[in-house]
């Protein structure tokens, strides 16, 4: 019984390991997309130059948005992935991560453009940063930073 708690405490911990590696990674790549979409797509239409991060508390919302989102990702992508290498599986959650934060982004954008690219753009770019926390979270599988599910 000790002994199962003990593998119980370390796969929990496992588990957080890889939830902040993914929370890190995640935040980094949505950083990098509000500066893209401030700096650029925000001069190529109007609804967007609305959208801008222009406050310290719009900062602060985002960023721990993605930490959150890049957290649960990385807790049940080890979940998922355990020690197979299964490319489908992978993939598939990131695209399940992506489309469903994808869709949940233009369903709340939605009364204020009908420009498709632009609703099209928001799902790319979840899809874009769930695939860098997975990189970074097979590299840390593969480097032994974050043990597999066992």
């Amino acid at each position: 019984m000790v002994e199962s708690l003990d593998n119980l405490q370390a796969e929990r911990i496992e588990s957080l390991k890889a939830g902040i590696i993914s929370s890190l990674s995640f935040t980094f790549s949505q950083v990098v997309m509000i500066f893209f979409n401030n700096l650029w797509l925000a001069d190529q239409d109007e609804f967007l130059f609305g959208q801008e991060i222009l406050t310290e508390v719009d900062w602060l919302e985002r960023i721990a948005i993605a930490l959150v989102t890049g957290f649960l990702f990385g807790v049940t992508y080890r979940h998922l992935v355990r020690d197979e290498q299964n490319s489908h599986l992978q993939e598939g959650a990131v695209l399940a991560f992506g489309i469903v934060r994808g869709i949940a982004l233009i369903e709340a954008q939605l009364p204020a453009t009908t420009s498709i690219w632009l609703l099209s753009i928001l799902v790319v770019q979840s899809i874009l940063s769930f695939f860098l926390a997975r990189l970074v979270l097979d590299k840390s599988l593969k480097w032994k930073i974050v043990k597999p599910l066992t």
